[in-house]
């Protein structure tokens, strides 16, 4: 379920990236990238479950991760240029404010931590990683 989740997440994400024309310059280009190459993974991850998909979706969600505060520090610099050619007068908590709640979603590149958690939580000690994390299956209690 939770890679049906987050297969649904990175879709409906990336498709909102594409309908706002999130890609005139390199750096609104990177999450639409990630989302591509995350479901190109998910779907390798899907047809062989082999630790090498694991172990590529792992590296991938931690790269998700990292990459949401990139976004937000983006998103609110350029909403804090443009509150300050609005209203050069604008500091403190006001320009805070303003930025936060501006013309780009400051907020929203915490969409990308939120799928590479889920993407993370998915692989945790995911049964193909081994006790070893070497690709062989982990012995459950039951098992005899």
């Amino acid at each position: 379920m939770l890679l049906f989740v987050l297969v649904l997440g990175m879709a409906g994400t990336a498709a909102e990236l594409v309908l706002l024309q999130h890609y005139e310059d390199p750096w609104q280009i990177a999450p639409i990238a990630l989302i591509g190459l995350g479901l190109i993974v998910a779907a390798w991850h899907a047809v062989t479950s082999g630790a090498a998909s694991v172990r590529a979706l792992q590296a991938l969600m931690t790269l998700f991760v990292f990459s949401g505060p990139i976004g937000v520090g983006l998103h609110y610099k350029a909403n804090s240029e443009f509150e300050l050619e609005m209203d050069a007068t604008l500091a403190g908590l006001r320009l805070f404010r303003e930025s936060l709640s501006g013309a780009t979603p400051a907020l929203a590149p915490g969409t990308m931590v939120q799928l590479g958690l889920i993407g993370l939580i998915y692989t945790y000690r995911h049964p193909r990683l081994g006790a070893g994390g070497n690709g062989e299956a982990r012995r459950q209690p039951w098992d005899t």
